[in-house]
């Protein structure tokens, strides 16, 4: 079996020995030249593919890559139907990820300096520029001075310019500190400057064309006038699929891996597995395919146990998980109380409404809207459907991002609301899954009884459903199901163990008692739903399954288990 592609965007060295699978992304080239578009941006969420489609462009474009290209793309769409653009630019490649932003404004502005001096570097390299030029870069210590010279001795060459995560550290910066964020991007600010620099570049044909790749339209929007020459393709259709996989192509990566190697598994219900960690996605509401994150997909892959044929111990590689809980900080950009709404909304209710927007001002009020387009851009949320007058309705695109939502919705419950939390939720879990439901029901009580006698919160059934799913959310060691379809019973919360050494799985049925007067009823009518729910085979077919009705009020939390 081939090597799977995780952590490597060389698109040559993926390629040259054609010792990886490799998902061809090539014929997008081919789409990007029609588009009659020079200088474009692409916006997807973090790990997503983005970087290695900007380096197959750079050696697809790449003068010097002319002798591989056959080694390269031979098996490749492109390569097959070669544009006559191949292979005929000078490539200069920016890569703005890994500056620290936790540093003063002068160590940012220092690590952006470097990062540009490098780029120019190699490029000076590449092309055999004499060593004079060279040397003349470490005297320059500003990035637009940089640009400038840079351009002043390469302004006979033809430049394909590349950027790699364009926004990534402004991003970073503006999740600490708007006004730092502002100074950086605004009028005067250095990236503002940078960026001044290269749209003149253009104009004077220089730089004849351009791919940028970022996460969120907030950087480029706060460059306005300084660099308003690019095309946002992210929101097109015919681009919807260029970074991460579709169904077929997920099918035909795991027919090529897994299938390969474990012919008994039963291939339906993994791939409904995976649909339902990694899919979702859906950037154009004219599209009709929604899309995997791929490096997701690949680190499953990669993690897949092909002696026992088992799943990955844990679904979500934690470099991913740590870089999603890092963009969770953008959450209290604005109105932090409004975002968190939002976010409430998006967990009680499964979706929200709302527009995405092209254009940001930080120096106004931050908007719902605004807010809205950010965790869109990030993958928080996805495009359910179009609804009228640009409007759309969203929704959390998969099981990875929806745990992601519950455990930060729990640890602001919890800071919100100076809830006395055990510092150690996952050992309460783990005691559940060993069969002591004492601890979590404390916990439980705890949450509720501090939550449900605040009169603002408007307590109802589905907020106590959403408390319950966000304590369990922090168990890595079940798949928790909310509200799944069962012969047309929908069980609220079923938890399932990931593999069969965790000891017992749980049906959970909640009600939400308004008054004491109809506690009995209610507690019949949960029971009887309880019992219902033991009687379907889809259930009875589960093994070591308990069920409790969970009955919340104002007093606290009771198990009944059947």
């Amino acid at each position: 079996m081939k090597k799977i592609i995780y952590g490597n965007s060389n698109f040559r060295k993926i390629k040259i020995n054609n010792d990886y699978f490799y998902v061809d992304k090539t014929h997008f080239i081919e789409t990007l030249e029609n588009l009659n578009e020079d200088f474009v941006i692409f916006l997807r969420p973090r790990r997503f593919g983005k970087s290695l489609f900007l380096s197959t462009l750079q050696y697809y474009y790449d003068e010097k890559s002319q002798d591989e290209f056959e080694a390269m793309f031979h098996d490749t769409y492109i390569g097959q139907h070669s544009t006559p653009l191949k292979n005929s630019f000078r490539i200069l490649f920016f890569e703005f990820s890994g500056i620290n932003v936790d540093s003063s404004i002068d160590k940012i502005y220092e690590r952006f300096t470097f990062k540009t001096r490098i780029a120019i570097r190699s490029y000076l390299q590449n092309y055999a520029y004499e060593e004079k030029y060279i040397h003349k870069l470490e005297e320059i210590h500003n990035p637009t001075s940089l640009m400038e010279y840079f351009f002043e001795i390469t302004k006979n060459d033809k430049i394909y310019l590349l950027i790699d995560e364009y926004d990534q550290f402004a991003n970073a910066i503006l999740a600490y500190n708007m006004n730092d964020f502002l100074e950086i991007v605004g009028k005067g600010g250095f990236v503002r400057s940078f960026y001044e620099v290269l749209k003149t570049a253009t104009f004077s044909g220089t730089v004849q064309k351009m791919f940028i790749t970022g996460v969120t339209p907030i950087t480029l929007d706060s460059l306005s006038s300084g660099f308003n020459i690019v095309s946002n393709i992210s929101h097109k259709q015919a681009f919807n699929a260029l970074a991460g996989f579709t169904q077929e192509e997920v099918a035909y990566v795991l027919e090529n891996s897994i299938f390969q190697k474990c012919k008994e598994i039963d291939q339906d219900v993994l791939l409904e597995k995976i649909k339902t960690w990694y899919n979702g996605y859906l950037f154009s509401s004219e599209a009709e395919k929604r899309i995997y994150n791929a490096t997701l997909v690949n680190y499953f892959i990669s993690n897949f146990n092909y002696e026992k044929c088992r799943l990955p111990k844990k679904m979500l590689d934690a470099n991913v998980a740590s870089d999603y809980k890092a963009i969770m900080k953008l959450f209290n950009i604005g109105d932090a109380d409004k975002n968190y709404d939002i976010l409430k909304s998006l967990i009680e209710e499964n979706s929200v409404t709302g527009m995405i927007k092209d254009r940001y001002d930080l120096n106004k009020v931050f908007s719902r809207d605004d807010f809205i387009t950010l965790i869109y851009s990030m993958g928080f949320i996805t495009i359910k459907e179009e609804l009228f007058s640009e409007e759309l309705q969203f929704q959390i695109p998969n099981y990875v991002i929806k745990m992601l939502y519950f455990n930060y919705f729990a640890l602001e419950l919890q800071n919100r609301n100076n809830l006395k939390m055990s510092t150690d939720i996952k050992s309460i879990l783990r005691a559940l899954a060993l069969g002591d439901t004492e601890p979590f029901s404390n916990q439980l009580n705890e949450v509720i009884k501090t939550l449900s006698n605040r009169d603002h919160y408007g307590f109802d059934e589905k907020h106590f459903h959403s408390i319950v799913l966000s304590l369990l959310s922090f168990a890595e060691f079940y798949f928790i199901d909310s509200q799944p379809e069962k012969n047309n019973k929908y069980p609220d919360i079923l938890l399932l163990g990931r593999d069969e050494k965790v000891p017992n799985n749980y049906l959970f049925e909640l009600k939400w008692l308004k008054s004491k007067d109809n506690y009995k009823s209610i507690k019949k009518e949960g029971i009887n739903q309880v019992k219902g729910y033991l009687k379907l085979d889809s259930i009875q077919a589960t093994p070591k399954l308990r069920a409790f009705l969970l009955i919340g009020s104002k007093d606290g939390v009771e198990f009944v288990e059947d």
